[in-house]
């Protein structure tokens, strides 16, 4: 064993034993970290196996191999839902796809890692492998998972909102439509990496581009069976995540054991291969869309069918499952809405939640859909939507409310910016316009583990330099929360912004916040880092008030001074009511909390889907299309969103153009699509392109011009329920892009692509076809359970569960 020294060089002695809490080795007088260790993983070969045997002896002899950990070193399961825990860090018995991780080796370096992997053999016995939903479907054995709804469904739920049959019987025209939408992945420019180690009080602590460090540490200390007050997880700054980065990984479980087995600081960082595997991204969803619309085009009635490929485990697709139906009835007045959907099972990496989560698959069809309508009815496609619109403060079909709502404006604004009037099917062979719109939530209502606490906490510190610190459990993950809460704050205590210092996503020393998702910061973090910021701002003007010579509700915070409303020109400086507020009261500090206000809906269910405030935006995009190469070329796309107040504008217009970028990219060539090998090599169910080489995303070149427009409100419009009335922008801009992409595709050539993504070579078959048309020919036949039936609020409902009777089919 090596001597350990100290910082004069003289020998220190080890402690025998291990910290009683976390079990980890422990030193004496720790000053300086031991030397860190590499991890490695080794990865199935098969999508479907059982795992009869793995051999480590040669591997652990291997020179430099510090530890081998398999299955057996994690007998307890993991899952970011509670109602899906059926991930192991390490398969235990079983894989589900090619990538699986089945063993961990850490050594002094990466490369000793890799070598010592080769060494370890693993015998397994080939299963039948589910390549996707429909043969899921059709055979319910063997079975993914033993648990789910049956066979290899994972999910299956039903929801009707009123008699929709009854409302499409009665209506003048009934548009029944198929659209895919294929999945594809996040791919951020950082790659997962992680670093664990035991400090020197004995806790553990793990550093890893997460986007939900508090999920993560709840679920860290339910696997490695350790008390959460002896876990601290640090979210490190992400260079990007998208969703793929809410989900606990395989690998932080992985270092972090084999931190506390061995007392040094293991690290990991995973290949872009390996981020291929590990996936959570877009389900692959075919929908089946019945409207029923009248002569004057107004939508009466929907019944909305989905079938989700869902990889190999649960993450988050119970609730992905939900979302790819829940909001359609938030953009546009249905009277009536069913909605019915099946997540099944597949041997592929598991599919989780992607920019948008859930819904951009579903305002795909919708989008569409409604295009069709438009000139089935010789309606304006801009003027058919205006004229269905939800309205601010009302309640949707399925009890969601929307508070404020500025879609309206923005149909408006991107129709005037695109000369849409002027230009829409004249621009000539080739070239066309499309539109489309949509909704986002504002941070999720409900938290994925149910509890009574709130969403966000912040807490604020202020000290006689003049110094504010911010501490939040939210990360930055690149989408600019850290300077939203920063000038939040400055905001509502006047002061300088510079002096502003915000702590986040640390699990040790700031409070819980859920994460970065669902668009939930601004208006969760925001919201608890106002209340907190308001407590102070009111403490201290009611120490300064005297000095003043005013009423401490008449003291105004401002640009660095305190100062009388009717004196303005007098007061003190920031830091000189700061100083005399400790003098007289002591140190100063105040915290902040959030919780959203409560679901309308009563049924079972009703949780996903409700959210403080939805945000809007439409789209127009312009393209070129070659009829001789079946190529796409997008010169230029206009874009409003409905940001209700826009509290940094050069951020909030980055994230739209982000948007817009993923959303093309989704348009026109991503694809997480799979492949079998042939049956002489393994029949395996393979990855078509786990790489950036072969894996086609937009480049810099590809890029159009974005036009941008922030739709704000006045103040009496603004929604309540946001910090001064600001909504989300993170994700909402990328819903549109899709659909318009193909909306001016058939604008310019004529024919529809109802599916995504729409390549070349599709818009060649489609040329070429009678139908003028390439999507999906057939729904195949889902066991959907009675639905779930619930009044609509106009139809005297109560947000509860009902029977249905011969009222309840009246129109």
């Amino acid at each position: 064993m090596k001597k350990r020294f100290d910082i004069v060089g003289k020998p220190r002695r080890r402690v025998d034993g291990r910290s009683k809490v976390t079990g980890a080795l422990r030193y004496a007088d720790d000053l300086f970290m031991p030397r860190m260790l590499a991890a490695k993983l080794l990865r199935s070969p098969h999508p479907h196996a059982v795992i009869q045997e793995i051999h480590t002896e040669k591997a652990r002899a291997h020179p430099g191999v510090h530890l081998v950990l398999t299955g057996r070193d994690f007998p307890v399961p993991f899952g970011i839902m509670p109602v899906s825990v059926d991930e192991y860090p390490l398969a235990r018995e079983r894989v589900r796809y090619v990538g699986d991780p089945v063993a961990a080796v850490i050594a002094k370096d990466e490369q000793t890692a890799v070598e010592a992997l080769r060494l370890i053999e693993v015998r397994y016995k080939v299963l039948k492998p589910i390549s996707g939903p429909e043969e899921g479907l059709k055979n319910p054995e063997p079975r993914i998972h033993d648990y789910g709804e049956q066979g290899n469904i994972h999910r299956n739920q039903s929801y009707e909102f009123g008699e929709v049959g009854a409302a499409l019987a009665k209506s003048d025209y009934v548009f029944e439509d198929l659209f895919f939408y294929e999945g594809n992945t996040h791919l951020p420019m950082e790659q997962q990496a992680s670093l664990a180690f035991v400090d020197p009080e004995g806790k553990l602590q793990l550093s890893s581009s997460t986007q939900n460090p508090h999920y993560l540490h709840r679920q860290l200390a339910r696997v490695l069976q350790v008390p959460e007050t002896q876990i601290r997880v640090v979210a490190t700054p992400n260079g990007g995540a998208f969703g793929g980065k809410c989900d606990p990984g395989g690998h932080e479980f992985v270092v972090c054991r084999a931190a506390l087995v061995l007392g040094r600081p293991v690290k990991i960082g995973l290949t872009r291969e390996e981020v291929f595997y590990v996936h959570r991204g877009r389900h692959p969803v075919l929908m089946k869309m019945q409207t029923g619309v009248t002569k004057d085009g107004k939508l009466t009635g929907m019944h909305l069918q989905t079938l989700l490929d869902g990889g190999g485990y649960g993450s988050h697709g119970p609730a992905s499952t939900f979302y790819t139906g829940v909001l359609t009835p938030v953009t546009y007045h249905y009277p009536r809405f069913k909605f019915e959907a099946c997540r099944v099972f597949t041997n592929k990496p598991a599919c989780g939640p992607k920019r948008g989560h859930g819904t951009p698959q579903p305002r795909f069809g919708q989008e569409v859909q409604l295009d069709k309508i438009a000139e089935k009815l010789g309606i304006d496609p801009a003027e058919l939507r205006l004229k269905n619109l939800t309205k601010a403060d009302s309640l949707t079909a399925s009890w969601l409310h929307v508070g404020s709502t500025g879609l309206a404006e923005c149909i408006e604004k991107v129709v005037a910016m695109s000369g849409w009037k002027q230009r829409r099917g004249k621009l000539g062979k080739g070239r066309g316009l499309g539109l489309a719109c949509s909704t986002y939530m504002c941070g999720a209502g409900v938290a994925i583990y149910w509890n009574k606490m709130p969403h966000s906490g912040v807490q604020i510190l202020l000290d006689r330099s003049g110094s504010v610190i911010v501490y939040c459990g939210a990360t930055e993950i690149g989408q600019g929360s850290d300077d939203v809460l920063a000038g939040l704050v400055a905001e509502a205590l006047g002061a300088e912004i510079g002096n502003i210092r915000v702590v986040t996503g640390d699990t040790g020393i700031t409070p819980v916040d859920l994460g970065s998702y669902s668009s939930r910061v601004t208006i969760m973090a925001g919201n608890a880092a106002l209340q907190a910021a308001d407590r102070l701002r009111a403490t201290i003007a009611g120490v300064v008030s005297e000095t003043l010579g005013t009423l401490p509700d008449r003291v105004v915070f401002s640009q660095g001074r305190v100062f009388a409303a009717d004196q303005p020109g007098g007061g003190m400086t920031f830091v000189e009511a700061v100083a005399m507020a400790e003098g007289a009261l002591g140190t100063l500090s105040a915290v902040g909390s959030y919780s959203p206000p409560k679901a309308l809906g009563k049924y079972k269910g009703a949780g996903v889907g409700p959210s403080p405030a939805y945000s809007f935006s439409a789209c127009v995009v312009e393209t070129e299309v070659d009829e001789r190469t079946g190529w796409i070329h997008v010169p230029k796309i206009w874009i409003a969103h409905d940001i209700g107040r826009a509290l940094n504008p050069t951020l909030a217009r980055g994230q739209v153009i982000g948007g817009v970028y993923m959303g093309l990219g989704e348009a026109l060539m991503e694809e997480q699509s799979f492949r079998r090998l042939p049956e002489k090599l393994s029949g395996a169910l393979v990855h078509r392109a786990p790489s950036m080489l072969d894996y086609k995303s937009l480049t810099a070149l590809d890029m159009p011009e974005v036009e941008v427009a922030l739709i704000e409100q006045e103040d009496e419009m603004r929604d309540p329920n946001c910090p001064y009335g600001a909504k989300e922008v993170g994700q909402g801009p990328l819903l549109p892009v899709m659909p318009a992409v193909a909306n001016a595709i058939y604008d310019a050539v004529g024919v529809r692509i109802d599916e995504i993504p729409i390549t070349p070579d599709k818009v060649l078959r489609a040329l070429e076809s009678q139908s003028k048309r390439v999507g999906p020919e057939s729904f195949p036949a889902v066991p959907y359970p009675e639905p779930t039936f619930v009044l609509p609020p106009w139809e005297e409902g109560d947000g509860k569960e009902t029977k249905r009777d011969a009222k309840t089919a009246v129109v």
